[in-house]
């Protein structure tokens, strides 16, 4: 039977074919095919069904409400940042599977203009997976199963894969909602779901030999992750931060001349273009 594929997956397994020289029958095994074929059951229900046995359909979204709908393409002010695609029509399918499961990956919390803010949120103005097609959510810190349960059951999932720092605000609004009782306590084994515990875990991992960045391999050379790393820790820092790190000598070795190579900070000219040599310079991999 072949494997059906389409969009990036078609992609993907291109790529896979012609690098791995695959022999003709494993070819075979490959085939293209439209979203009104992959993306539901509509064409073919009895033998679509046959198929998808145990599927798994794997997403992203940007956040969720504590009443389990999702927001995936759409921003509250309106503003519109990638399309639903395929993602709705995946999620129902899920649904209509008597087997099926959709997977929707979350992470807990972004970089805001103030700081750190919750994706777990009270509510929200933009709605991607309604509320009716809630399943299995994902955050760094675990997965909410949230099928067939009460709004009860639902928003105390949600809260328990949270950012701890957002858990009580959170907890605090399903009260006033009346969607958590009182006295509702959070299990001190929920409690520490932090950036710190996970880059701990991580990092005990990586003494392991286990968890590389790139564990499948990656197209980027060593310079190029090197500068990537570098430009990342420059855009998270703080005014003040960057003013210390300007104040650090910045001696250019090898490596260095290297990655300003890449980046075209050898010869600079502006003040923007000076302070940023300096900061990559004085920031480490």
């Amino acid at each position: 039977m072949a494997k059906y594929c389409t969009g990036a997956s078609f992609w993907a397994a291109k790529t896979f074919t012609l690098d791995c020289a695959l022999p003709e029958e494993r070819r075979r095994q490959l085939a293209m095919c439209g979203v009104d074929k992959i993306n539901q059951l509509d064409l073919n229900p009895r033998l679509f069904r046959a198929q998808r046995r145990d599927a798994r359909f794997i997403n992203t979204g940007l956040n969720v409400s504590l009443n389990g709908a999702v927001a995936s393409d759409t921003l509250e002010s309106g503003q519109v940042i990638s399309g639903v695609g395929g993602q709705y029509n995946f999620v129902a399918m899920a649904h209509q599977l008597q087997t099926g499961r959709s997977v929707l990956m979350i992470r807990s919390h972004r970089r805001g203009a103030s700081g750190p803010e919750s994706n777990i949120v009270p509510h929200y103005g933009a709605c991607t997976i309604p509320r009716h097609l809630r399943d299995l959510i994902v955050t760094e810190y675990g997965v909410a199963d949230l099928r067939g349960k009460s709004d009860r059951e639902v928003a105390e999932a949600l809260i328990a894969i949270a950012d701890s720092r957002f858990q009580p605000e959170l907890i605090r609004y399903a009260q006033q909602a009346g969607k958590l009782p009182a006295d509702f306590v959070l299990p001190e084994s929920q409690r520490s779901n932090t950036p710190q515990r996970i880059q701990t875990i991580i990092a005990r991992a990586a003494e392991q030999g286990l968890c590389p960045p790139y564990p499948l391999g990656c197209d980027f050379s060593d310079v190029e992750l090197r500068a990537a790393k570098r430009l990342l820790k420059v855009k998270n820092m703080s005014a003040l931060q960057r003013c210390r790190t300007l104040l650090q000598s910045t001696p250019i070795d090898s490596a260095s001349d290297e990655l300003l190579e890449l980046l075209a900070l050898k010869q600079v000219s502006g003040l923007k273009q000076r302070l940023l040599r300096r900061l990559l310079l004085a920031v480490d991999d």
